[in-house]
């Protein structure tokens, strides 16, 4: 039996303007799919302020539909055979962020993952940037406690907006991935509770890129090192 919940992401969790954010539409499928590991794949881009159907069928499986029945996204169970390199030092990932906010390459935006023009709580305020000497991007981050759900722990939502960013950063830096990218798909599992008002540290690399589809990994951890959550993401550039 299928089961039909109405679903509009609000203007402000946006990664492109009018588009919302990927993360955060992979994360509340994964919710809804109920499945440990869980891979979401984008097939139109997902619009905000616009009433969406989320479905759910078969264990696991869940989809995201516009009103005509058009198919944005879907969620199945999957695996993930993945190792991260190890995560970097607290001090590492805060001289990351420090560079992120600081450097002229980046570009300053309102994006609900990595945009410094968010105000805290309307967005992640999480800023990936380089690690010197290495393949690694980092950020040093504190959720804000308005990011938190009814239990005081971070949502699969936010999770999985946190394993978003840093990895269409590291595909641009590392392997010159063109602006304009999006995410394709992307496969997380979420490995320990994730509690508002502690430290993180997130960091991706990247694995693979022909063409213009680029693979990463990103991972999110606690300060003392300890993953939280796993995940490989495919980003596709825009045609020249």
């Amino acid at each position: 039996m299928i089961q039909t919940e109405a679903v509009t992401f609000p203007d402000h969790v946006h990664g492109y303007p009018q588009v919302a954010f990927g993360g955060y539409v992979a994360g509340l499928l994964a919710r809804r799919s109920g499945a440990e590991t869980v891979r979401v794949d984008f097939r139109r881009a997902v619009p905000v302020d616009t009433p969406l159907a989320l479905t759910a069928g078969d264990p696991g499986h869940t989809a995201l539909v516009d009103t005509e029945g058009t198919l944005l996204a879907q969620a199945t169970p999957a695996t993930l055979d993945l190792t991260p390199p190890p995560v970097p030092s607290w001090s590492v990932a805060g001289a990351a962020t420090e560079a992120a906010l600081t450097s002229p390459k980046r570009p300053v935006t309102d994006c609900f993952g990595c945009g410094v023009e968010c105000a805290p709580g309307n967005g992640l305020r999480l800023f990936p940037w380089a690690v010197p000497d290495s393949q690694l991007m980092a950020a040093a981050w504190t959720p804000d406690p308005r990011l938190a759900d009814e239990t005081g722990h971070l949502p699969p939502e936010i999770i999985w907006s946190a394993l978003d960013c840093p990895g269409g950063i590291a595909a641009w830096v590392h392997q010159g991935m063109a602006k304009g990218a999006v995410t394709a798909a992307l496969t997380a599992t979420q490995l320990r509770p994730a509690p508002v008002g502690a430290d993180y540290i997130a960091h991706a690399w990247p694995i693979h890129h022909e063409g213009r589809k680029h693979t990463v990994g990103v991972a999110l951890s606690t300060r003392d090192g300890d993953l939280c959550a796993v995940a490989e993401a495919l980003w596709v550039a825009p045609r020249a």
